[in-house]
């Protein structure tokens, strides 16, 4: 199972630009969606120049703008993305700095900036594909910041495209909560993936004694670890959204949306729930297994004890007999042997007829 690993933070230096993830080969392609509730348009492999004329065009003053990018180590890309809504140069740096924490910040009344983790599981048992994605509010346009090419949001394009639902009714922060709804999702697949690793290891507790049992179950309870520390964040930005509520501090996000943020909050408190219970079921399969273990050993040193118990009246008798010395009487019966091995095995009977009835085996 691979290891997974929260990483550090890496220290760039402050005007410092450097894409700090691992993907860094595929290359960088960006979508654009413009709508409204009478239509939208969608735009493929879009270059910079048709976005600012898009965002520039009288005719789309109104409607929602969303631009996606696939790929963040084009640094000079982002930069003009940037640039486009006038975003803090600190902004860009924690956009391209993927060992960031998860967080919210509004930057003065006009602009909203999110950056949370994503998760799924891989085809290896035990890993999962992390990634972090950004977003940027502004206006009527929002900003998703992906380090790879994914499907994350493939239902959500699906039904802008084909006007299903309110998505093409509402703002760019409904927009942003189905976006981030599908990243919890992704939490939910990725958990429920390991719930059935966790199920077989409660089962193997019971009848498995490997000894590398125990560095299976510590694995999975990193992994845990890790999606419990990638998701806490996001609740505590999310919370601080639906605390806001009633003062409205984030000017970006309309009052009728706040309620689809409570949900995401309430999501995030049951991943943390299912978290806390599958780490719990390890620490049973743990508790369990070294029960088993110690319950083995018990009945191992039980039968060796009766053994060693029930030979020690022969070994007497062997000892008494096989003495160097000229005068022991029984030595020189004609049948003395026979008398031996009776009265050695006439102990053994006895000891082990009063073990059985102290019901000690």
């Amino acid at each position: 199972m691979k290891r997974i690993k929260y990483r550090k933070v890496r220290k760039v230096q402050p005007n410092y630009y450097e894409y700090t993830g691992a993907y860094k080969n595929d290359p960088v392609e960006m979508q654009l969606f413009t709508y409204d509730e009478q239509g939208c348009k969608e735009y493929q492999k879009v270059q910079l120049d048709v976005i600012q004329k898009e965002c520039a065009s009288p005719q789309n003053q109104n409607t929602i703008k969303w631009l996606n990018i696939h790929g963040l180590h084009d640094v000079e890309l982002i930069k003009q993305i940037g640039d486009l809504l006038h975003v803090e140069s600190f902004i860009i740096g924690d956009i391209l700095n993927t060992s960031r924490r998860t967080r919210i910040e509004e930057l003065g009344n006009d602009i909203l900036f999110f950056s949370v983790k994503s998760v799924l599981p891989e085809e290896e048992e035990g890993s999962m594909a992390t990634e972090q994605i950004s977003f940027l509010l502004k206006d009527n346009m929002i900003i998703s910041f992906q380090e790879k090419k994914s499907d994350y949001f493939s239902h959500i394009r699906e039904r802008i495209r084909t006007g299903v639902g309110v998505i093409r009714k509402k703002k760019n922060d409904y927009l942003l909560y189905l976006m981030l709804d599908a990243i919890m999702e992704n939490f939910f697949v990725t958990i429920e993936k390991y719930e059935d690793r966790i199920e077989a290891l409660n089962m193997q507790a019971k009848t498995d004694q490997r000894a590398d049992f125990i560095a299976d179950v510590e694995k999975a309870k990193e992994n845990l670890n890790f999606l419990k520390r990638s998701i806490t964040p996001i609740r505590e930005a999310l919370f601080n959204i639906k605390n806001d509520e009633d003062e409205q501090d984030y000017e970006v996000i309309e009052s009728t949306s706040y309620t689809f943020f409570t949900r995401l909050h309430q999501k995030s408190l049951e991943l943390l729930d299912q978290i806390e219970y599958d780490m719990n079921s390890l620490d049973s399969a743990s508790n369990f297994y070294y029960s088993a273990q110690g319950q083995r050993m018990n009945e191992i040193m039980k039968t060796l004890t009766i053994f060693s118990v029930v030979f020690m009246p022969m070994t007497f008798v062997v000892g008494v007999y096989g003495m160097n010395f000229d005068h022991i009487p029984e030595l020189h019966f004609k049948n003395g042997y026979f008398y031996a091995l009776g009265l050695m095995v006439t102990l053994a009977l006895i000891m082990i007829i009063y073990f059985k009835r102290k019901k000690w085996f």
